[in-house]
């Protein structure tokens, strides 16, 4: 552990933060994690946007016009929440849904011009959180900590997301 991992103090308190939490693993992804997520849902909120309205654009600039149903499985949304999601990102005009012309029932999602936009800035936006977040690390470690990342949630992304 580093000596400014070492060194910790509380949240604002001043003390030292005692060894045995300074040195958990678990806890530290924990705390970095919250931090993160404070960050990246103020500055999505700067735009207005939100984690879920990312998600899907992103899914649907990666792999194109989506059914509902698929939208949910890629993104992990479940298909109630991304209802919501769908109408907010339609207001705005950054999505379309119209009828499946295969299946009258269920509706397509696809992004529009001005979605691809604001994918665009959700981007930049995310990539200058992630250089704040991630600052006291090096080019090749900030690599190999997403790589580390990434690993752990492929062991564990059944069970994390079980009831996604």
């Amino acid at each position: 552990m580093s000596s400014s991992a070492s060194d910790m103090t509380g949240p604002g308190d001043g003390e030292a933060t005692p060894a045995r939490l300074r040195n958990r693993p678990t806890r530290l992804l924990a705390l970095v994690a919250l931090h993160s997520d404070r960050l990246v849902t103020e500055g999505l909120a700067g735009l207005e946007a939100r984690r879920w309205h990312y998600a899907a654009l992103a899914s649907l600039q990666e792999f194109g016009p989506a059914s509902q149903t698929e939208l949910s499985r890629r993104t992990r949304i479940h298909r109630s929440d991304l209802v919501a999601v769908i109408n907010e990102l339609a207001e705005r005009g950054f999505v379309e849904r119209a009828p499946d012309p295969a299946d009258r029932r269920r509706n397509v999602i696809t992004m529009t011009p001005q979605g691809r936009g604001h994918l665009h800035r959700l981007d930049d936006l995310l990539a200058t959180i992630e250089d704040d977040v991630l600052a006291p690390l090096a080019p090749a470690e900030r690599l190999q900590f997403t790589e580390l990342l990434t690993r752990l949630l492929d062991h564990h992304g059944r069970s994390c997301f079980r009831d996604a």
